[in-house]
């Protein structure tokens, strides 16, 4: 490839439309596991904990993996680092195909599957995409990014769907393991020069990671975004994992927790989109704020209606439109607040806290459910998750953090 081509495919356009892709395939082929739940419980004879206990272990190391991700991308280049996660996440995924014992899921789905959508997921893509764009532009821009896990979650879950009831599981995440592979083509456009790092940043824009690691202790406002990050982890992970049994138990076929899935991915792909460009035009911690409480009315909405196909469609993508219209205005802020030199490792951070509340999310809900006979107590906590959230982000300053070292 000629140097002239290699600028090409290093433009803006094609670093976020990259992006775009790789968080669809990332976010629609772990989203899908939800649809997996039930038919693995009839084959294997297993407990909604057992298969919760899988999937709550991949959330987590999702969200602590993207630290270390980050740091690695930030140092040695983004593309190294999907490269590496993608081939990962292949292996989970085929080897959940094959597997046939909660210790082997925990393994496939939980370990393997979460370190590789660690390194292929929005902390990884929206670092290497704010660096990418002008900081006029970079709030779209992530939004479009983030958009693309939409996109995933609306198309691959539909398809999926449709290949466990043709195919069966073990078939289905077969495929699934071949179409993570598209990732690697895709991981071109975040190649740097001459295989080097990050890219060119404000020298100004912190002094070492561990100076801008300490401050990003030090700052109320981090802290704050990290902890209202939880709370989205554990609305997002419950409802994937947990919304088609739900679903099930009040008297709806398969068919429509699969479409409610596939509803709510379709509606984030205008919710995410819409936040990044609002996020360039009002306070993002306001936004973010209304985004929390607004989530707890829906919730409501969706347990205190009747369990009727049109309720749970409507209120699927107003779920929807929520969804992951967080992220793009949680990662803008840690851009103003500290700027993109280390914005990798700061966004995997708040991700880690993100994937905290997704772990309690998926686990407490098998386990509920197992020793209840209803999600309905889970409900109502995230509920409460919500309004809290929608409390703490008030307090948020949005205004560029002054290094200690100044």
């Amino acid at each position: 490839m000629t140097e002239r081509q290699q600028a090409v495919w290093r433009t803006a356009a094609f670093v976020v439309a990259s992006g775009a892709l790789i968080a669809a395939l990332n976010f629609g082929l772990r989203g899908s596991y939800g649809l997996f739940q039930r038919p693995m419980m009839e084959t294997l004879a297993w407990s909604s904990a057992t298969f919760s206990w899988a999937i709550a272990i991949q959330n987590l190391l999702w969200g602590f993996g993207q630290p270390f991700a980050g740091a690695i991308a930030d140092k040695f280049g983004t593309a190294r680092v999907i490269v590496g996660g993608t081939l990962i996440y292949a292996l989970g995924l085929y080897l959940t195909s094959v597997t046939t014992t909660a210790f082997e899921f925990v393994v496939s789905a939980g370990i393997l599957v979460g370190l590789g959508a660690s390194s292929t997921g929005l902390g990884v893509i929206l670092a290497a995409v704010g660096r990418a764009v002008s900081e006029s532009r970079r709030s779209f821009a992530m939004g479009v990014a983030t958009a693309g896990n939409s996109v995933g979650q609306f198309a691959i879950v539909a398809i999926g769907h449709g290949l466990i009831d043709g195919f069966g599981w073990q078939t289905t995440a077969l495929l699934f393991a071949v179409m993570s592979l598209a990732m690697v083509p895709l991981a071109l456009p975040f190649v740097r020069r001459g295989g080097g790092g990050g890219a060119a940043v404000d020298a100004a824009e912190g002094t070492t990671l561990m100076a801008t690691l300490n401050d990003a202790g030090r700052e109320r406002s981090y802290l704050l975004l990290t902890a209202g990050f939880f709370v989205c982890g554990f609305h997002v992970a419950f409802i994937v994992a947990h919304l088609p049994a739900y679903l099930e138990d009040r008297g709806l076929s398969p068919f429509w927790g699969a479409w409610a899935l596939a509803a709510i991915g379709f509606a984030n792909m205008f919710g995410a989109f819409a936040s990044g460009v609002l996020g360039g035009m009002y306070p993002k911690r306001l936004l973010l704020s209304a985004i929390y409480f607004a989530r707890s009315v829906a919730i409501l909405a969706l347990i205190a209606l009747p369990a009727t196909p049109a309720v749970v469609m409507v209120v699927s993508v107003v779920i929807g439109l929520l969804w992951l219209s967080t992220v793009p205005l949680t990662s803008g802020l840690v851009a103003v607040m500290f700027g993109t030199r280390y914005m990798a490792t700061l966004i995997g951070i708040v991700t880690a806290g993100h994937q905290v509340g997704a772990f309690f999310g998926v686990l407490l809900g098998g386990y509920i459910r197992d020793h209840t006979g209803s999600y309905d107590p889970l409900w109502w906590i995230g509920i409460a998750l919500g309004i809290a959230a929608a409390v703490i982000h008030l307090p948020i300053r949005e205004r560029p953090l002054v290094p200690a070292a100044a």
